[in-house]
């Protein structure tokens, strides 16, 4: 096959999953078919820069169960070492996606193997600087001030060596690469929430130029940190609601939301040419029809949600060639903020017209939080599941309808719908959005 070749078909034939709502594709689908909530108290930490120290966590993933479980391989559990969380999510969810997709690894061209995979920037918990930086201050000093300048001499060689390689943002996709042997194309993509459907498109495109046969796809990410809520607490909207249930803490299109929920997960999908798939009797659980991006600013560069939205939801129309009728369902963003909520309304009703109050729409930060780089392929992964069951998995804490979005919401629990064929939407503050389309085996 050359890129010369008219496009291939590209179908999706495993995922694999770490997240609030569980760890595996079938528990993780189980539980957000059932309206569970993961939002709650923070276990993992006992302060952060969320309201209450409430967010999305995953309970059973740590050192422990991440080398006697899910990273147990030898050639993954040997290089843990230079792993942080983040890192370690994103491997074991593409480890997963490769078991559950039943690729055996002994029989693919590993030349046409490849990984494109997206991730947050990753930062190091205080704890890691703590004594490097008090090197760089002076015990005579009362104020206990950091000198800039002492920090190369002194307070970098405090550090251990392999420092800096547990927090790239391209490692995941180096460790998933070296794990799977994938020698074909590789990248890494850094773009916050639109991380995860730009990630499964570069990897469709890849396969569909007939530049590989086989891509794992995916994204990690975590606002449950030290630094990264801090960072969330600054410059996001976190959500408030006072002695509410946490659970009932993200509202997403509700009348009475207040903000986001800090969380964290990963999510990785084995995408393959359809021809390729069938020869090895794959399981197809769907098929990837479109795609489309786009990043938006007016003259005076101010961001515009709205257009960038609008932008990616078109273009993924256009490279699928279908119109807004034939939609089954829209997985938003549905952040949860109240102008970014309003915004993506405002760019469903743009795009779908007369259509926009009655396709279905769900938002399944409402029970999973905002994880950053890892939602949208979290997402994809949820409609998958909704559909397997012929459904549209549920919106949660939907009570109040917002006259300024009048969007057809899921609300509380799963919808049957006959369409198989949805579209994932994620967008950041700063005006970077994309869209994807699946159609449901």
């Amino acid at each position: 096959m050359t890129g010369t070749d008219s496009a291939k078909q590209v179908v999706i034939t495993g995922v694999g999953i770490v997240c609030p709502l569980g760890i595996g594709f079938e528990t993780f689908g189980a539980n957000l078919l059932s309206g569970k909530s993961a939002i709650g108290p923070l276990e993992s930490t006992p302060f952060s820069g969320s309201p209450h120290n409430i967010g999305a966590e995953i309970k059973n993933f740590n050192e422990t169960t991440a080398k006697d479980e899910y990273l147990a391989d030898k050639k993954l559990k040997k290089n843990i070492k230079v792993m942080c969380r983040e890192i370690q999510f994103g491997v074991a969810s593409a480890s997963q996606a490769i078991g559950h997709s039943k690729l055996d690894l002994a029989n693919i061209d590993h030349e046409r193997f490849g990984v494109d995979f997206g991730a947050n920037l990753m930062f190091s918990p205080p704890q890691v600087l703590k004594d490097a930086a008090w090197t760089c201050a002076s015990p005579d000093d009362p104020t206990h001030t950091f000198q800039y300048e002492d920090w190369g001499g002194k307070g970098i060689r405090s550090l251990e060596p392999l420092w800096l390689l547990r927090y790239l943002p391209n490692m995941p996709a180096c460790h998933i690469g070296i794990y799977a042997d994938a020698r074909g194309p590789s990248n890494s993509i850094t773009l916050n929430e639109a991380s995860g459907n730009l990630a499964v498109s570069e990897a469709y495109h890849v396969i569909e130029r007939g530049l590989a046969d086989i891509m794992i796809a995916g994204t990690t990410g975590t606002k449950i940190h030290a630094v990264k809520s801090m960072h969330a607490a600054l410059w996001d909207i976190l959500a408030e609601h006072g002695n509410d249930p946490p659970a009932t803490w993200s509202r997403p299109f509700d009348k009475s939301r207040t903000g986001e929920v800090i969380a964290e997960g990963a999510c990785s999908l084995i995408l393959e040419e359809e021809e390729h798939a069938k020869k090895r009797g794959a399981t197809i659980l769907g098929r990837i029809l479109g795609a489309g991006s786009s990043c938006a600013f007016d003259r005076n560069g101010h961001v515009c949600v709205t257009k960038a939205l609008v932008n990616a939801m078109r273009a993924a129309l256009r490279d699928a060639g279908l119109t807004p009728d034939q939609i089954g369902h829209v997985n938003a963003h549905g952040l949860g903020t109240p102008q970014m909520d309003k915004d993506e309304a405002d760019a469903i009703h743009e795009v779908f017209g007369t259509l926009a109050e009655k396709v279905p729409v769900t938002a399944l930060k409402s029970s999973l939080g905002n994880s950053g780089a890892s939602c949208g392929t979290i997402e994809i992964a949820g409609s998958l599941a909704g559909m397997q069951k012929g459904v549209v998995p549920p919106t949660l804490n939907y009570r109040n309808p917002d006259p300024d979005c009048r969007l057809n919401i899921v609300a509380d629990k799963s919808r049957p719908v006959s369409s198989r064929i949805f579209l994932n939407v994620n967008v950041t503050t700063m005006g970077q959005a994309s869209a994807l389309i699946v159609e449901a085996a």
